[in-house]
């Protein structure tokens, strides 16, 4: 069975999926939502929010427009609400009509998207005249880039384990260019690195991450307990600072 990210570390069934999605959320939700407040946001906007998660920028953009479609593969922790509709998909299989939002926004998904360039295609389609797409992804750091052997050993298994499912976690840097020869115009791109190791959300996301995925790598043999035990051990550890990955937002509207 080919593995997918509904099937992998990060599935919905994991125990412990729903707290690191909303650990994520409270993380990211700042720079998420200087983005959004950015943009000419209208309250008649229509707004479709591709992996929705347990739905903080769905409830953001529901406060301030008039619809927003929840798109995630699973939906079980998102509510409908007047101006919510939720829709359970595979957006790289789904279709909308032409000019459906004026608003498209993905955080944290498309990097993991076999046909990520196909989808970012489509939304420009979705979108209205006018209509902007945010994206908001990773991009990785070469595996070997940090002076700490355990966490290149994590680096190293992450990295295969994804590419293995059709993921492309350097992806992010490519996407400008991919928007531009589509056709958006007005390409931004802010950029951030994350550190580890100065405590708080960005350590608590980092030490989830690493019990939900470590032993699934564990398990194919890509990496090994010893040193999923020293990369938590790093963390706890008062001197360890490290720069592990690098955030990329990307937003661009279609022109008109």
């Amino acid at each position: 069975m080919v593995e997918t990210y509904a099937s992998g570390p990060f599935s919905a069934e994991q125990p412990t999926e729903a707290q690191r999605l909303r650990m994520l959320e409270r993380f990211r939700d700042p720079d998420t939502f200087a983005i959004l407040e950015s943009l000419p946001v209208k309250e008649s906007w229509r707004c479709l929010e591709i992996g929705a998660g347990t739905g903080s920028v769905t409830r953001w953009l529901a406060d301030r427009c008039s619809h927003v479609v929840a798109a995630d593969l699973d939906v079980r922790h998102l509510e409908p609400a007047a101006t919510v509709s939720v829709l359970e998909t595979d957006i790289t299989a789904h279709s909308f009509p032409t000019a459906s939002f004026d608003l498209i926004h993905a955080r944290a998904v498309m990097c993991h998207l076999p046909a990520r360039d196909e989808v970012v295609a489509r939304a420009l389609d979705w979108l209205a005249p006018g209509g902007w797409f945010v994206v908001e992804d990773i991009y990785t750091l070469p595996v070997g880039s940090s002076p700490y052997p355990a966490m290149n050993a994590y680096a190293k298994a992450a990295f295969e384990s994804a590419t293995a499912r059709g993921a492309d976690m350097q992806w992010g840097t490519r996407l400008p260019g991919i928007m531009a020869q589509l056709g958006y115009v007005d390409v931004h791109v802010e950029t951030k690195p994350r550190m580890i190791g100065l405590g708080g959300l960005a350590d608590d996301l980092w030490r989830m991450n690493l019990r939900q995925a470590g032993p699934h790598l564990i398990a194919k043999g890509l990496f090994t307990p010893e040193a999923l035990d020293e990369c938590l051990a790093l963390i706890d550890d008062p001197a360890f600072v490290d720069v592990r990955y690098i955030g990329i937002s990307v937003w661009a509207r279609k022109a008109g």
